[in-house]
């Protein structure tokens, strides 16, 4: 199971689930900030017992400044493969009042299936908002939820 928040500022493009959306604010963050990868990636590291997404990418490092969060959901499958591990299937949540985002679910579960290298139909995502209750409903930040199975072949 992963969880990430990120907050809403000004002067950033809004990337989730590996995809550019428009908004007019975008995600704070010293990656892309792309929370619904994020939590996928959490996920997975902590299904195999390997810590979480801070570990191996950590937040102070030049090296992932403005990182595209596809690139680390990639090493990240590529660090549980190290295990013997492959993912089985995603089912992802991500939660903001806007903007809508039924309409680009598509595109993200292709994008997420592309770099993971496992079927469409194994990539699970939903949308919903939190009633405008909390930093979420206040439009200050948005949160995403994964859980994933992970196989050994």
């Amino acid at each position: 199971m992963g969880y990430d928040v990120h907050r809403l500022v000004e002067g950033r493009d809004l990337w989730l689930g590996g995809i550019k959306v428009d908004h007019t604010l975008g995600l704070e963050g010293h990656s892309d900030a792309d929370v619904v990868i994020h939590a996928i990636c959490d996920a997975i590291l902590g299904a195999a017992n390997m810590r979480d997404i801070g570990y191996h990418f950590p937040d102070n490092s030049d090296k992932f400044l403005n990182i595209d969060s596809k690139i680390l959901l990639r090493k990240t499958i590529e660090l549980v493969a190290t295990k013997g591990y492959h993912v089985g299937n995603i089912d992802a949540t991500v939660c903001a009042e806007r903007p809508k985002l039924k309409a680009h679910i598509p595109a993200m579960q292709e994008c997420l299936a592309k770099v993971m290298e496992i079927d469409i139909d194994d990539v699970s995502i939903k949308a919903t908002t939190t009633e405008k209750l909390g930093f979420t409903g206040r439009e200050e930040g948005i949160s995403a939820y994964a859980v994933v199975l992970i196989q050994k072949p």
